[in-house]
Parts: structure tokens; sequence; C-alpha cells
């Protein structure tokens, strides 16, 4: 069974990942990584070159690949909620758990990212955080097993919460 972590960028996935691999003694899997590592190419270059669509297969792939396996703790990317194939894959061998974040903690914590491309054009970087948000909330909410504040808690209070419901299923759970 895998553990794995979905929500908006900047609500401390990629942190709470490490910390959860290493409490759980499970390996961490950063998908958008590994989705940048497999092309040979940044995530800004992939959009760039071919589109948003065009990384979104390749996200579709890995979901579909990941969570075949067993054992790991994967960190998503934001949008991986927006395909339906990917939420009913994630929500197989799986524990999903949904960080959630205020615009203003998101905003804190990313505002000098350049690791990702623009999702929306024209909008200030507020606006797109706070629009998109809003479009994929009921994607997160849908697709989680649990739902975490991520706001104004460290992300070892936030791993500690989250092995400690990880810790008390039962071993044959399926949710």
């Amino acid at each position: 069974m895998n553990l794995v972590l979905i929500g908006y960028r900047g609500t401390g996935k990629s942190t709470v990942g490490t910390l959860l691999a290493e409490l759980l003694g499970m390996s961490y899997v950063c998908m958008d990584n590994e989705i940048a590592i497999n092309a040979g190419l940044s995530i800004p270059e992939i959009v760039a070159k071919n589109g948003w669509p065009a990384f979104r297969d390749l996200e579709t792939e890995l979901t579909k690949k990941l969570t075949r396996l067993d054992g790991l703790v994967i960190d998503t990317g934001g949008g991986v909620i927006e395909r339906p194939e990917n939420v009913t894959d994630l929500r197989e061998n799986t524990v999903v758990f949904w960080l959630h974040a205020s615009v203003e903690t998101i905003v804190s914590r990313i505002s000098g990212d350049s690791s990702r491309p623009a999702l929306t054009d024209g909008k200030t970087f507020v606006e797109e955080v706070a629009e998109v948000l809003a479009r994929r909330e009921p994607l997160y909410k849908t697709a989680a097993h649990f739902e975490i504040d991520a706001d104004n808690i460290s992300p070892k209070q936030v791993a500690d919460r989250i092995a400690g419901i990880w810790e008390q299923r039962p071993i044959t759970m399926t949710i």
C-alpha cells in the first residue's frame, strides 16, 4: 500500500513527503521530479515545448505506474487530480492525504518559485493561485481519504499527524 499526498503547490507535499518516508521507513517519490528526469527536461521546458496536455499525459502514465507499486510515499503534482483517471488510480492501493492551505500561505511559500509555468494567462500571481485553487478544491476533496490543514503548523507536525493516521489503519485497509 502507498501513501499519496495531493494538494496545491506550496502546501508542503515535498517536505512532508520526505519526512513521512523517513518516519515510516518507506521510499519517497516526487512525481514532478520523476517526470522531469524521465523527459530530460524541466517542467517549464516540457510545457513550453509540448504544452500542458502533454505534461498531463506524462503525469497520467507515471500515476498508473507508481500506484501499482507498494511501500511508497508519493508526492503528486498539484494538478494530478484534474484527470478523473488519475483520481481513480490514486485511490487504489493507496491512502490519499490532501494537504490544504490558504491562498495567503501558498503565495508566501511559492512566490519566488520558477519551477512551474503559469497556469492562467493575464492574471496576477495571487489571482492565479486563488482561481486555480478554487477550481481544484472540490477535486482534491473528492480524491482524498483524509484532509490535513497545512496552515500555521510545521511540516513536521503535518507529517506526525499523517503518520499517526497511517499507523492506525488496519493492515488490510481498503478505502
